[in-house]
């Protein structure tokens, strides 16, 4: 079995579908399949899109709303099913919002994320290099194997190699999706060829590219069908009869997988196997949270049925998609039964229980890599919306843009104009917790504390469950000089990342400031237990350790950073210190001797050296070093003068 994922396909940009771009690898697939032109993504975004793929349950039951979250244990996917059933089992991944952090990887033998092949880290890799890595296992691969093999490439922003570029404004985009069908023509060509036996193959994007339509640069805001609608296609020679299908969406691909295979459903589906037998195309429900995570405004859900689709917002939309396909004129009022119908199967789809819970929290490192790629909630956790008073996103167009150049801005490091671009939207928005957080994290990196406390201390306000909110307060009123009061920030922000070394380390730090030594190295303990290998956090322990007053663990554990760091080590006048403090001169003479200047306790090191060196009668070497110690700290002149070791050899 090969499942294909293309990210981010619009279908049009398929010479099967729209006979426009050169994409023959995928228009050869989809000549011998059965084929969906416009499947339904229940969510407009890579990771919730991927998750109902493969579980064939609508994300919203799991918790999941965003990239950044993260599928829990249950509810079983395909790849274990298949797996349970003797499958060998292998996943590619091209791009962040699918790495293995995220959950996805249950089931597979194999789960392979590396989103670059050279040097230094990258959030995605091009097909050509996910083809590669995916041969290389399929080569030695033990029948029967399952293989799902996802490509990034299109994705925002466009560029694909020069030889690949259609005709006009979209040509970079359609250059993706023929760039990325260049490299799925050798898989498929491999993969025919290694099977052995009929190979199903599926092929199905995650969600589309709105490119202009609506409002909408990208995807993921809106719910229209321009970023919603995916291509599908299911082939297995002999078994399934080539041709068009309509009604399908993305929660029916597991179960018609595992039909097809003849393995028992999932214990929980959503979804149905294709093709449907009475073929009556089923409701399809889609949402996105973005505008809720985001900023603060309404989400945005929907029912696709039949030949209407109903958008339940602030100002409700109803779209009678055989005569308007584009989705331009709004008919609710005209419709109200019809409406109505909709209404009540959307409330049907989201009274279905929960089967499982996310954790709804990204990292601070991860949400930093999905606002690169340009999401802008990034996991985030703010509780459910209220059930009305919020801005219709439809209306919130131009302080999107307001806020995207903001955004840019931070990104770039050019914190003032940052700062007052997110003022600018705050002007016209007071509440909206992106501004909020994110205009304060600007006016902190500008040198602001104490702006940038009072503006996170209302994006706390806005969004108590959001971390970055906490983690941002707390570094704002650390620096401002108010640790005591970053304290409280900085142990909530632990408690809903526990898991997170970082979050631990911030808290140490804030506890430190406040004066509770002891309480801060416990922190510490706790960010050291969740990345024993990181010497840097040992080394924060280390001095957090020593402040306590715990200067044998401090030595200790400096002696670990020394170990793991070998020449990069930049502590060696302040292990020196710790072991001269605790009278093991012989030990502290060569690491106070290995002391640089770029070492901040530099100064120190050398006039404790030229002590030593004093007693050992060695006046050149102490004579050096004390020169050596008053060129870095002129202020240690006085303490050298009351020492009589040193007092004689000042110059």
């Amino acid at each position: 079995m090969l499942l294909i994922t293309l990210d981010t396909l619009r279908p049009d940009a398929l010479g099967w579908v729209a006979g426009k771009n050169a994409t023959p690898a995928l228009d050869r697939l989809a000549a011998g399949g059965l084929r969906f032109s416009a499947a339904v993504s229940p969510v407009p975004l890579t990771f919730p899109s991927h998750v109902a793929l493969l579980t064939g349950v609508l994300p919203r039951r799991m918790g999941i709303h965003d990239n950044g979250q993260t599928l829990g244990p249950e509810p079983e996917t395909l790849a274990q099913a298949l797996h349970a059933r003797g499958y060998s089992t292998a996943a590619f991944v091209s791009g962040y919002p699918l790495a293995r952090s995220f959950g996805l990887g249950r089931g597979f033998d194999a789960y392979d994320d590396r989103f670059t092949a050279g040097e230094g880290e990258s959030l995605e890799r091009l097909a050509p290099e996910t083809t590669a890595a995916a041969l290389a296992w399929l080569a030695s691969a033990r029948a029967p194997w399952f293989l799902w093999v996802h490509y990034y490439d299109p994705h925002y922003p466009y560029g694909p190699p020069a030889a690949f570029v259609g005709p006009g404004g979209r040509g970079p985009y359609d250059g993706e999706v023929a760039f990325a069908d260049h490299a799925i023509g050798q898989l498929l060509a491999a993969a025919e060829s290694r099977a052995g036996e009929p190979l199903l193959t599926v092929f199905a994007g995650d969600h589309a590219e709105s490119l202009g339509d609506h409002g909408e640069g990208t995807h993921g805001f809106f719910v229209y069908d321009a970023t919603v609608l995916v291509p599908l296609v299911f082939r297995l020679p002999g078994a399934i009869a080539p041709g068009p299908g309509e009604g399908a969406r993305l929660v029916d691909v597991a179960p018609t997988v595992l039909a097809l295979a003849g393995v028992p459903p999932l214990p929980v589906s959503d979804g149905a196997a294709l093709p449907r037998r009475n073929g009556e195309p089923l409701a399809a429900y889609v949402e996105t949270y973005q505008p809720w995570l985001s900023y603060g405004w309404a989400p945005l859900r929907a029912v696709r049925s039949g030949r209407w689709k109903l958008i339940a917002a602030p100002r409700p939309e109803l779209y009678d998609l055989a005569a308007d396909p584009g989705e331009k004129e709004n008919v609710f009022d005209g419709n109200r039964e019809t409406a109505r119908g909709l209404e009540a199967a959307r409330r049907s789809f989201e009274s279905l229980p929960r089967v499982a819970r996310s954790d709804g929290t990204a990292d601070a490192e991860a949400v930093a890599k999905l606002r690169s790629l340009g999401y802008v909630g990034a996991g985030g956790s703010v509780g459910e919306p209220p059930a009305s008073g919020l801005r219709d996103p439809k209306d919130g167009g131009e302080l999107r843009e307001i806020l995207t150049t903001a955004d840019a801005l931070l990104r770039s490091r050019r914190y003032s104009a940052a700062a007052a671009k997110f003022s600018e939207a705050l002007a016209r928005d007071p509440t909206n917790r992106f501004a909020l957080l994110r205009g304060g994290v600007a006016l902190l990196e500008a040198g602001d504390a104490a702006r940038a406390a009072a503006l996170l201390a209302r994006a706390v306000e806005t969004s108590p469950e959001q971390p970055e909110a906490r983690t941002a307060l707390a570094d704002a009123l650390v620096r401002g000089g108010r640790p005591a009061e970053a304290v409280p920030h900085a142990l909530e922000a632990a408690r809903l990342q526990p898991q997170r070394p970082e979050a631990w380390a911030r808290l140490g730090t804030a506890l430190g400031r406040s004066g509770r030594l002891p309480d801060a190295v416990s922190a510490f303990e706790r960010a050291v237990a969740l990345a024993p290998g990181d010497p840097k956090l040992l080394a924060r322990l280390a001095f957090a350790e020593h402040g306590a007053g715990r200067k044998a663990d401090a030595v200790r554990d400096l002696e670990r950073v020394a170990a793991a760091e070998s020449d990069a080590f930049a502590y060696s006048g302040a292990l020196g210190i710790l072991l001269a403090d605790l009278g093991r001169a012989d030990a502290a003479l060569p690491w106070l001797r290995r002391s640089r200047p770029g070492e901040g306790d530099f100064g120190s090191a050398r006039l404790r050296l030229a002590q030593l060196e004093a007693e050992r009668g060695n006046r050149n070497g102490a004579r050096r070093a004390l020169v050596e110690a008053l060129s870095a700290m002129p202020e240690l002149r006085d303490r050298a003068r009351r020492d009589p070791r040193l007092s004689g050899l000042l110059p």
